[in-house]
């Protein structure tokens, strides 16, 4: 008969199984960055472990552990070839956390264990610092703490839930620190490099490749924020101007430096309409070109951020460098304009050219259409209009699915990728679109580039900001028209919206719980997630984008002029101060007192009165001494006293049994009622200014003795 499994487990073993939650905790949001044999070996340590814990078994033998931590170290050095850059620390502290505690046996040894997973927690942040992590972090260093509560309570068994209060209160005392310390505290870097969520990188680069932005289109990240002053313009006209791509290969379009002059002179904008003011919390292009609107003439870092020297080319904003971290920007636009050169100037050459040998059948279908008739001398707007007639009559469609059109890793990628779209497949994603119409258009002698960005957005309505996403990502074209300059083309938008295919995923979802999300619609969940994403907006603006221009402005808010860093060590020293100061007052306000008995001061003043007159105090008994204690001092020194001194020896006795009596005996009055404790007390001074006056003619009595003797 099999014995029935043990639910009971000892003290060690709960405080050991709680202890082993927090540490999994501490390395869970690591688990998608680190080798499969790291994951599966710190889970079977922590497992191997917990079982040990549940039934008090023994221990892996030394050896064991020897040979384990060898075998991580090779393979931590052959997964990352190093020992010493940030991916193989973290691999090796993780393996080093679950192998320390397959020997853990001593309480000192859960001291270790709880250092390493509070190192564990610093080293998420050096990935990630999104709002759910910070808020799982939170409560691992509360569960940390409550194992450092367990440890320094050997004895009992206290509750969980106890030690758990415990380290809560502690850590809503360390809250105010905390406050000022990130307030206050110099802003430096992380020790290697910006987590990946602080650079808030998209998809857009200064290259496009066939599939590049279709590989978007189910992606949800954040790429910006966008905040309206007053009403908001049609989703419709909102384009957010990227890399502009002008050259290409024949596979790949690059961007192209500006001509120079040519095109710094020219490419005047002439707008018209209202302006547009808004501000822009962006993430990270991967790009020196700054997605803002279309026709965004001013922009302009604000006063709160560290100054971000922009430079307008044309339409396009480009930032000294690529941008590593989220930037705010106040900037103003207007949705009705005209730019570039109104007449023909030499470097609109560059934007016609077409690499040789590639994609024949559609420069020659592009010549043919050029040779019709009607469009012999045909302005580019006319060519431009006859092209995207030809898009919705031809039954192109625009799908999520347009099919592989590179080849097989390790294969060059077919050379004829326009052909493909473009007169035999006629199903593809924007960048099919306007990519086609590009060469088309450069086929028949007409300047043409592709511009890459973001189309769109949607409203949050909990903070009423805009999210323009990852797979808001769009192509378009634009086709110079003499007398205008450069005009906008979306060919995407002349596919008629019944042949547009949404039907079929572009990819494979990252896991089933995600799309079962992604498909899952109520009221609820909407709205859920649109409080989640303003929630995460604040964050990263108030939190993540807290700088030394922030503090400076925070100080100067509260009227402390602060003009270099000095300023602010100062005001970090001053407030570190008054929090001391504020927890040493608080410290001796709630000390734990003696409580005193209401006897304490009556007695008090016996115990002194008669030290004064040359009795000494009763051994082994606590000042102030008891009635019966001084009685029995005084009758063990009769013997030594004369006549005067025995009849105040008398008296003062006589006092001390009354005193006594009202102390410790029945709180009752003639009639039989109880009196109160100031009754008592009030009844208690007349004797004790009696025993005083004794202690004082007594001293007087040994002074005349004493006089007399001489």
């Amino acid at each position: 008969m099999n014995a029935t499994p043990r639910l009971n487990v000892s003290r060690e073993g709960r405080d050991t199984l709680w202890l082993l939650l927090m540490v999994a905790f501490s390395m869970l949001p690591h688990v998608t960055r680190l080798p499969l044999w790291c994951s599966i070996g710190a889970a079977a340590a922590l497992l191997w472990r917990a079982q040990v814990a549940w039934r008090d078994a023994r221990l892996p033998p030394r050896w064991v552990l020897l040979v384990a931590l060898a075998a991580s170290v090779a393979l931590t050095l052959s997964t990352h070839h190093a020992l010493f850059s940030r991916e193989s620390g973290v691999t090796l502290v993780v393996v080093l956390s679950g192998l320390k505690t397959l020997e853990f046996r001593a309480r000192r040894d859960a001291f270790v264990i709880t250092s390493l997973a509070f190192f564990l927690i610093l080293t998420q942040f050096m990935y990630s610092q999104h709002l759910a992590l910070a808020a799982l972090m939170l409560v691992t260093v509360w569960g940390l703490l409550t194992s450092l509560v367990l440890a320094q309570r050997p004895l009992g068994r206290p509750a969980l839930m106890q030690a758990g209060a415990e380290s809560g209160r502690v850590l809503l005392m360390g809250a105010p620190l905390m406050v000022v310390l990130f307030l206050l505290f110099p802003r430096i870097g992380p020790l290697w490099s910006l987590p990946t969520d602080a650079q808030g990188r998209t998809g857009l680069s200064n290259s496009l490749t066939l599939g590049n932005v279709s590989e978007l289109a189910l992606d949800e990240g954040v790429v910006m924020h966008v905040r309206f002053d007053g009403m908001a313009p049609e989703p419709s006209t909102l384009y957010f101007r990227g890399p502009v791509l002008g050259d290409f290969d024949g596979v790949t379009w690059r961007a192209r430096e500006p001509a120079g002059q040519d095109d710094a002179t020219q490419d005047v904008i002439d707008t018209q309409g209202p302006s547009i003011h808004y501000q822009v919390t962006l993430e990270s292009s991967g790009t020196k070109v700054v997605p803002l609107l279309e026709a965004t003439l001013e922009a302009r870092t604000p006063p709160q951020q560290t100054a971000l020297n922009l430079s307008r080319q044309g339409l396009d904003w480009i930032s000294p460098g690529e941008l590593h971290e989220r930037v705010q920007l106040d900037a103003v636009a207007w949705t009705q304009f005209r730019h570039g050169p109104t007449q023909a100037t030499p470097s609109l050459r560059q934007w016609v050219t077409l690499p040789r040998g590639f994609n024949p059948r559609t420069l020659a279908w592009a010549a043919r259409l050029r040779q019709t008739p009607a469009l012999v001398n045909a302005s580019p707007r006319e060519l431009s209009q006859s092209v995207l007639r030809h898009i919705r009559q031809e039954n192109f469609r625009y799908t999520l699915m347009p099919g592989n059109d590179g080849a097989a890793p390790g294969e060059p990628p077919p050379l004829h990728q326009i052909d493909r779209f473009w007169l035999d497949r006629r199903a593809g994603f924007c960048e099919h679109f306007a990519t086609s119409f590009v060469v088309v258009m450069r086929a028949m002698g007409v300047p043409s580039r592709v511009v890459t960005g973001y189309q769109g957005a949607e409203r949050n309505p909990v903070d009423g900001l805009y999210i323009v996403r990852n797979n808001h990502a769009h192509a378009w074209a634009e086709f110079w028209q003499p007398g205008e300059g450069w005009v906008r083309a979306d060919p995407t938008a002349a596919v008629a919206p019944e042949r547009i295919d949404r039907s079929r995923p572009l990819a494979r979802p990252k896991s089933p719980l995600s799309n079962a999300l992604a498909g899952f619609d109520s009221p609820m969940w909407s709205k859920g997630k649109a409080l989640l994403e303003a929630t995460n907006h604040r964050w990263n603006v108030w939190v993540l984008q807290y700088s030394r221009s922030r503090q400076t402005e925070l100080l100067r808010s509260l009227g402390w002029e602060a003009s270099d860093g000095s300023d602010i060590a100062r005001a970090l020293a001053i407030a570190l101060s008054s929090i001391t100061l504020a927890g040493v007052i608080w410290l001796w306000l709630t000390r734990e007192r003696t409580r005193r008995s209401p006897w304490h001061r009556p007695m008090d003043g016996v115990h002194r009165a008669l030290l004064g007159a040359g009795w000494s105090a009763p051994q082994d008994t606590p000042a102030p001494a008891s009635a019966l204690g001084w009685i029995r001092v005084i009758e063990a020194t009769a013997h030594r006293m004369d006549a005067p001194q025995m009849t105040v020896a008398q008296d003062i006795i006589t006092a001390l049994r009354q005193l006594d009596a009202l102390e410790y005996g029945p709180m009752i009055d003639s009639e039989g009622q109880a009196l109160s404790t100031r009754r008592v007390l009030a009844l208690a001074k007349p004797l004790v200014r009696r025993v005083q006056d004794g202690a004082r003619q007594s001293r007087r009595v040994q002074a005349h003795r004493r006089h007399r003797a001489h």
